[in-house]
């Protein structure tokens, strides 16, 4: 079976203070679409970093990603962003929910941005805000949200311009126990329910429990756990 997702050879490092630190080296992997798979590692093991060159958000220093086939890392930076814009959907440990932007707003911005019809925006937002159990809160600002609450409206944001590939960034690292559980069960049954293929970085062992399969990075390899 052909991968969804596939990066070989790939490397990334940085230079702190003038010293090159290696984060990725030479690291591969495949990943199967409607599969959830959960990456843990140490603070600064290159987690994050793994996401921003899936995404096309940074660049490797070598290797290739391809997904559904198509080699990411010969796209010019204008193409990565708009491969991004319409097939990445993202969620962050703090949100990034724009505070100037009410909830309804928030969740359509993705759709605004792929210039679907302003009929279809409100629709589609409206459907995936009671899918989170939020449709009252649809002109409300973030800052009157709990941090679950805040994080619902990030999944449907992430989920509403249907992408092939959901990548998350920590998405239970800012919540408490209990609502963590309650986002994870709320993101693994909509992706599940997509069938979308669902990356995710995480500390938190009870979150990476719910994923088909886990990696650990280490050593810039990553190594399966389970």
């Amino acid at each position: 079976m052909t991968a969804f997702l596939r990066f070989d050879n790939l490397t990334k490092s940085y230079y702190e203070g003038g010293t090159p630190r290696v984060v990725l080296q030479n690291a591969h992997a495949e990943f199967q679409r409607g599969e959830m798979t959960a990456i843990l590692g140490k603070s600064g093991s290159g987690k994050s970093t793994l996401l921003n060159l899936i995404s096309g958000i940074d660049s490797p220093d070598s290797g290739q990603i391809w997904v559904e086939g198509q080699d990411l890392t010969a796209l010019r930076e204008r193409e990565r962003t708009l491969f991004r814009r319409a097939r990445v959907g993202f969620i962050f440990q703090f949100f990034n929910l724009i505070p100037t932007l009410t909830v309804g707003e928030n969740i359509s911005l993705p759709l605004e941005l792929n210039r679907v019809p302003r009929a279809e925006i409100q629709q589609k937002a409206q459907s995936l805000l009671d899918a989170v159990g939020l449709l009252d809160r649809w002109k409300t600002f973030p800052e009157k949200l709990s941090g679950g609450e805040q994080q619902r409206v990030a999944l449907a944001r992430a989920l509403i311009h249907d992408p092939l590939l959901i990548l998350a960034d920590e998405p239970t690292g800012n919540l408490d126990e209990e609502t963590g559980a309650q986002v994870m069960s709320l993101l693994t049954k909509l992706t599940r329910e997509q069938n979308r293929t669902l990356l995710m970085v995480t500390h938190s062992l009870e979150a990476a429990s719910n994923a088909d399969r886990i990696l650990r990075l280490s050593h810039g390899q990553l190594v399966a756990e389970r």
